[in-house]
Parts: structure tokens; sequence; C-alpha cells
């Protein structure tokens, strides 16, 4: 028997108060982006990869979402954000199949999601 314990967080209380772990997460995306044989990742490497991908999109976009919500409802930022969620909302919805069709869609909507957060978390220069 393990000396691990997995926690059970269904309502994503834990996940709140933990910073995201970026640098890990943008090395699997151009990782997977960089596979260019399909046979390259066996399906179950590619559903895991996939699934770590998608819990990590939705962390992102929580982020992004929080920090949109603090701009102007016409604040052309959080109308773009907005965008991008939603778009990253539908993707995510499909389901995650075992190939590495899958894993470069969820890389895409990682790195979308982090360019968005980008944007939001850097100042906005006002012209004089």
């Amino acid at each position: 028997m393990s000396g691990h314990q997995v926690l059970n967080d269904p309502d994503g209380v834990l996940d709140t108060e933990l910073p995201l772990d970026r640098e890990p997460h943008q090395l699997l995306v151009r990782a997977g982006l960089a596979v260019t044989d399909p046979a390259g990742l066996a399906p179950a490497d590619c559903e895991q990869i996939s699934l770590q991908l998608t819990v990590h999109a939705r962390l992102v976009a929580r982020d992004v979402e929080h920090l949109a919500h603090q701009l102007a409802e016409h604040d052309g930022r959080r109308l773009f954000a907005e965008d991008v969620l939603r778009s990253a909302r539908e993707r995510l919805a499909l389901s995650l199949e075992p190939n590495l069709r899958c894993v470069q869609g969820r890389t895409r909507i990682v790195r979308d999601l982090y360019a968005r957060l980008d944007r939001l978390s850097t100042p906005r220069l006002v012209p004089d």
C-alpha cells in the first residue's frame, strides 16, 4: 500500500489557494506541439497528457476570468478575454481521445489561455 493520500477536492477549494505551476506545463505544451508522428506517443501517454493539460487549462481559465472581471464591462481586453474563455470552454468540453490530435488541441488551449493571462497581467500603457 502506498504512503500517499489522494485528495478529493470536487469543489475546487484547494486550487484557489495554489499558484499556477506554469513552467512544467509550458514545457509539456512545447513538447506536445513538437511531436509530428502520431505514433510518437502511446495512447495511454496521450490520454494522461491530455488529462493533465485539461486540468491545468481550467486553472488558467479561472485566473483569466478573475482578471477579466476586474476590467470595465466594455474594455476590449475584457471582451477578448471572454471570447478566449468561451472558446477554451467549448474545446475543453470535447471528450478526451487517446491520440496526438487531442494532445495538441489541449496544448493550444493552454497556450492561448496563458497568452491572454499575460496580456491581462501586463499593465496597460496610457498614451500622454
